[in-house]
């Protein structure tokens, strides 16, 4: 499992491209999907709060909090851009921040108002996608003109390996993509 700034240090331009995308409307703006307790998805609009430390989320006592303080698994998705079908895609595991002082520092950055009753989590990232549609052609391998394009990073390191490992490949259906992507993490 990759920190966001391991996983932005491996892949810059994916990190940025995926940072673009999840605050394309100031603060950041996506779909979180969790796990529910009979395995069933659960999927909720989130602010995740993206810095050079960490990929971070403030959860509301929900049913979400409870879904990530099971199973901490996660997915995230973008909200779609207004004038676009761009996409960004992160799953990986949620955990809970206990150092009051990074705490702190995040509740300012992301104003976290301090009478709700949140709880910050830090998202690491097992897969990382990006699909991008261009009208002229593709900057991604394999992607022709007017062709989507997925470019995916995949971290190996839980499983011993080196790193992440980015992928460049023409879109031919991103939900297969990701699927594939995350049954190789997992």
């Amino acid at each position: 499992m990759a920190s966001w700034s391991e996983f932005a240090a491996d892949e810059p331009r994916l990190a940025g491209g995926i940072r673009l995308l999840m605050q394309q409307y100031g603060p950041g703006f996506g779909y979180l999907a969790t796990v529910r307790a009979d395995g069933g998805p659960r999927v909720h609009p989130v602010s995740p709060v993206i810095t050079d430390d960490g990929l971070f989320c403030f959860i509301v006592d929900s049913p979400k909090r409870r879904d990530l303080e099971r199973d901490g698994r996660y997915a995230l998705h973008s909200f779609p851009p207004e004038d676009s079908d761009d996409e960004a895609y992160l799953a990986g595991h949620a955990r809970p921040v206990t150092d009051q002082a990074r705490v702190a520092r995040l509740a300012e950055l992301g104003r976290a108002a301090p009478q709700v009753d949140w709880r910050l989590f830090e998202f690491t990232v097992d897969v990382a996608m990006l699909a991008r549609r261009y009208q002229g052609g593709s900057v991604f391998p394999g992607g022709g003109p007017g062709q989507p394009a997925v470019q995916v990073w995949l971290d190996h390191r839980a499983a011993g390996g080196a790193g992440g490992t980015p992928v460049g490949v023409p879109d031919q259906g991103l939900a297969r993509h990701a699927r594939s992507a995350h049954r190789a993490a997992a």
